[in-house]
């Protein structure tokens, strides 16, 4: 996928996105895959900034298929695991390499962040990690208060019957 492509998904061209094409393409060479078609790849994200797109155009990794895994540590850093190989890398965004005649202006700081020396602002390290599941399909259950379609396993069992979060948040409110 060309990155005109992704800025388009996206919406603009930033930074963020280029850290999370970096990255995604660095962990994709290391491990030596191509985007999944289906669940062959998962992604585990540690933030849900701008780059979290551009992982999810390189990788195929998408919550709707149940093989991007969110994991709200505010960092800029993502493992990428084959399910082939049952091989994972973790790939960090270090800003410390972005050289200081290019930090304060925004083209510049995309431009090295796109093309500037891997070493520089990616650490990668191959990692052990317990396969995650693939997507399980769920049966949906109305809502007791609301009436709205739930997957089961997120309902809540109230004195109201079986609800959804946010009525049983509403009730504890």
């Amino acid at each position: 996928m060309d990155y005109s492509d992704i800025v388009a998904f996206h919406g603009h061209q930033c930074p963020g996105l280029a850290i999370g094409y970096r990255l995604a393409s660095a962990a994709m060479a290391a491990l030596n895959v191509t985007r999944a078609g289906d669940e062959e790849l998962v992604a585990i994200v540690e933030n849900d900034a701008c780059g979290v797109d551009a992982l999810q155009c390189l990788t195929g990794c998408t919550f709707g298929k149940g093989n991007l895994i969110f994991r709200d540590y505010g960092k800029q850093v993502y493992t990428v695991y084959s399910r082939k190989t049952g091989t994972g890398v973790r790939v960090v965004y270090h800003d410390d390499g972005v050289p200081p005649e290019c930090r304060d202006d925004r083209q510049k700081r995309e431009e090295f962040i796109r093309n500037g020396p891997q070493d520089a602002i990616i650490s990668l390290s191959f990692v052990e990690i317990d396969e995650p599941e693939t997507a399980r399909k769920r049966k949906s259950v109305n809502c007791a208060i609301c009436g709205e379609p739930v997957m089961e396993t997120r309902l809540r069992d109230t004195d109201a019957g079986l609800i959804c979060i946010p009525c049983a948040e509403q009730i504890r409110a």
